[in-house]
């Protein structure tokens, strides 16, 4: 089994609109060659213990536990895409605590983003990447893990854009039991606040991309409407993509925030699953 804190390290978009609306919001912070501030961070050297599989017409990665489950998570990657060493670490920690979890690939076969990639390309590569536009893959995905897993209960949680895609998805899929959002970008929710779904919102105090003000008017607009349950959570000091692309033993100031933040994932699905 995989612990909420290992050794393993060791050895190992909303929309689019939306986007354009939070890179406006950090210019101030990234000069114009890098509109999009989002670094991959501590990237695991980690394979995975999964497998790859076609589902419908994506790919994915599914992990399964030894014993059998009607539980399962959908993992929605970041813009460095299904493939990042970082999530299929996080799809295998679900699944050391007793879920079938499937990262497929919502890009469908585009290239994901790489470090490498020049920012000032970032608005036009996300265009054809809309965080809003997953429901056709997530539907192929809900029937795989119905009909090929078992599962009959389902969440889902997602990184970044995937964070994003999980806001969009509380919103809108009936066929979800709950949610966590890890650093999705916000900055839509001023009308879009009634969520299906139990929803746990992730947020790093010191986000460069996700300005607190943000967080604070997600807060207030769902205590004023919604009607699931629902929590925002703010780690200090942490910046974004603290929980899934930074390593322990590399950032050990970190390290509570980081162990804290997998834990919180974990409890709020084993409540609603």
């Amino acid at each position: 089994m995989i612990p909420l804190s290992s050794n393993i390290f060791q050895c190992g978009m909303l929309w689019f609109s939306l986007l354009n609306i939070f890179c406006s919001l950090v210019s101030h912070m990234a000069n114009e060659s890098r509109p999009c501030p989002c670094d991959i961070g501590d990237r695991f050297d980690y394979g995975g213990r999964g497998q790859e599989v076609q589902v419908g017409h994506i790919k994915a990665y599914v992990c399964k536990p030894s014993a059998s489950t009607d539980r399962a998570v959908i993992v929605i990657h970041d813009i460095f895409g299904w493939q990042l060493p970082n999530t299929r670490y996080i799809a295998d920690m679900l699944t050391a605590n007793g879920y079938t979890a499937i990262c497929p690939d919502f890009f469908v076969g585009q290239e994901a983003w790489k470090p490498s990639n020049d920012w000032a390309t970032f608005n036009d590569w996300v265009k054809t990447r809309d965080a809003g536009k997953t429901d056709k893959e997530v539907d192929v995905v809900l029937k795989y893990l119905k009909d090929q897993c078992g599962a009959k209960k389902i969440g889902v949680i997602g990184f970044c854009w995937g964070g994003a895609a999980v806001q969009h998805l509380m919103l809108k899929n009936p066929h979800l039991q709950t949610g966590v959002s890890l650093y999705g970008v916000i900055s839509r929710f001023e009308d879009k606040h009634s969520l299906l779904h139990p929803t746990f919102f992730i947020f790093g105090e010191k986000d460069d991309i996700i300005p607190l003000e943000q967080v604070a008017l997600l807060e207030q607009k769902l205590k004023q409407n919604c009607k699931v349950d629902y929590e925002v959570k703010i780690y200090p000091g942490q910046t974004h993509g603290f929980v899934h692309r930074k390593r322990e033993d590399i950032n050990p100031q970190d390290k509570p925030y980081i162990e804290e933040g997998r834990k919180d994932m974990i409890n709020w699905l084993n409540k609603y699953l």
